[in-house]
């Protein structure tokens, strides 16, 4: 077999064995049953789906025919460093800023990663993804998470 896509190669690569370090993970977990599924349920089919997608983009390298090569071009560190930052401080500022102050930043800080940046957009994403996370994991899950930071109450 001939190698038609760098590109495919490494991606596939990389998404095959991060689908089975996630699946892995998750056997550390008690498995469930379909009807009951445990904590580990879900992240290994997760795991298995991505390995499986990872496979499958492995094998298109070497059999779709990419232009010049398929030539991996050069990291984008920058974007790479501000979203995994973003992430990190949402982590970090969860438990005493709230969901209300923390989300909105991950949100605004993962924004300056990109090319473009538009003030109006990037506020009304914020406000979307915020109200729709507390309806989601803490109205319809039932999560514990600090809506607001612990100096309010």
């Amino acid at each position: 077999m001939k190698l038609k896509s760098r590109k495919d190669l490494w991606s596939g690569l990389l998404f095959f064995v991060a689908g089975v370090a996630f699946a892995t993970g998750a056997t550390n977990y008690r498995f469930g049953e379909s009807a009951r599924p445990g904590p580990g349920y879900f992240p290994f089919g997760l795991g298995i789906l991505l390995a499986g997608l990872g496979l499958i983009v492995l094998l298109r390298a070497f059999t779709v025919n990419a232009p010049d090569g398929g030539r991996v071009g050069t990291i984008a560190w920058r974007p790479m460093l501000v979203v995994v930052g973003a992430i990190l401080v949402f982590a970090l500022t969860l438990t005493h800023l709230g969901m209300a102050i923390s989300l909105p930043l991950l949100v605004i800080s993962i924004s300056y990663a990109g090319d473009e940046f538009h003030w109006k957009g990037v506020l009304i994403n914020s406000a979307v993804l915020t109200i729709g996370s507390w309806l989601i994991f803490i109205e319809g899950l039932g999560l514990i998470i600090p809506v607001w930071p612990t100096f309010i109450g």
